[in-house]
């Protein structure tokens, strides 16, 4: 499915920051762009309101929504490597490569499959200003706000972490690369956050990534239809040995190079990050 529009100059904008090495630039043209102090606005808004009676109905019907549209969106979607994850392990942090905006529906399709009820999904706050069912979705679907304000991360971020990783022992998905680069297959090397929050908490981080594989039936005019690999890689533990710092830079370069293996190993190709059509999904100049 594709959403949004001016996808050639979003794919110019992919190709210039992959080849001058700024992973985690925003490439969407029309994204909201806020300040700092409508940022903190949502932040605290959703802090208030996340344990009222009207936000937990609303995000009930939201998540019952999100769950049918995955079924839908995913019916098709595989998953290797299931197995590896332990059916008792309790919170943990997902990461995964960020492509769509409803790549997340496949990671939800694993929770599911492993009988998780409840999945957290990261996501930034200008996602959270967005309009129409969009908007509605990025706020109620069992979404958590974040951006780069060290005290909202270092207090009711890092609450709502440890509420949801250690008192509940849900899973979290967090997409280290930060911004979505629409249909990019490539791995990014990460942030720090997912892994900073997983030594700081000691849980343990599910290493994912989603291959995507083109399809003869056509989306649109520039591209055909996609479908999904998702590829568990492993399960990774915070070493209680080792400090925060410590364990924060081993997970993110562990993840990464399995993110890297995994890539080069489904597409038969050495992750590099010289542009080519076929980086993109699905594009039918690509193909």
């Amino acid at each position: 499915m594709i959403i949004g529009e001016n996808r050639r100059a979003v794919i110019e904008n992919i190709k210039a920051f992959a080849e001058s090495g700024e992973f985690h630039n925003k490439v969407e043209l029309n994204d909201p762009v806020l300040s700092a102090e409508q940022s903190r606005i949502i932040t605290e808004n959703y802090i208030k309101k996340k344990n009222s009676a009207s936000y937990r109905i609303k995000s009930s019907l939201c998540v019952f929504m999100v769950k049918a549209v995955s079924r839908v969106i995913n019916k098709d979607t595989e998953i290797v490597g299931i197995e590896k994850i332990p059916r008792d392990l309790g919170g943990m942090l997902i990461t995964s490569n960020h492509f769509n905006p409803l790549e997340n529906t496949v990671i939800r399709h694993l929770t599911d499959k492993l009988g998780r009820k409840e999945l957290g999904i990261i996501s930034q706050t200008s996602n959270f200003a967005m309009t129409g069912m969009l908007g509605y979705i990025m706020n109620y679907a069992d979404t958590i706000p974040i951006y780069a304000n060290p005290r909202y991360l270092a207090g009711d971020f890092l609450s709502v972490m440890r509420e949801r990783l250690v008192d509940k022992k849900q899973p979290v998905l967090l997409y280290p690369e930060q911004e979505m680069w629409f249909n990019y297959r490539k791995p990014r090397p990460p942030k720090s956050g997912a892994y900073f929050y997983a030594a700081k908490l000691n849980v343990p981080i599910v290493s994912c990534f989603v291959e995507i594989a083109d399809l003869d039936k056509d989306d649109t005019n520039e591209f055909k239809k996609v479908k999904y690999i998702l590829h568990v890689l492993s399960v990774l533990y915070p070493d209680p040995e080792k400090s925060v710092r410590e364990n924060t830079r081993e997970l993110g370069d562990l993840d990464y190079r399995l993110k890297k293996t995994c890539y080069e190993t489904v597409y038969g190709k050495p992750l590099t990050y010289k542009f080519e059509n076929s980086d993109i999904a699905g594009w039918k100049e690509a193909l």
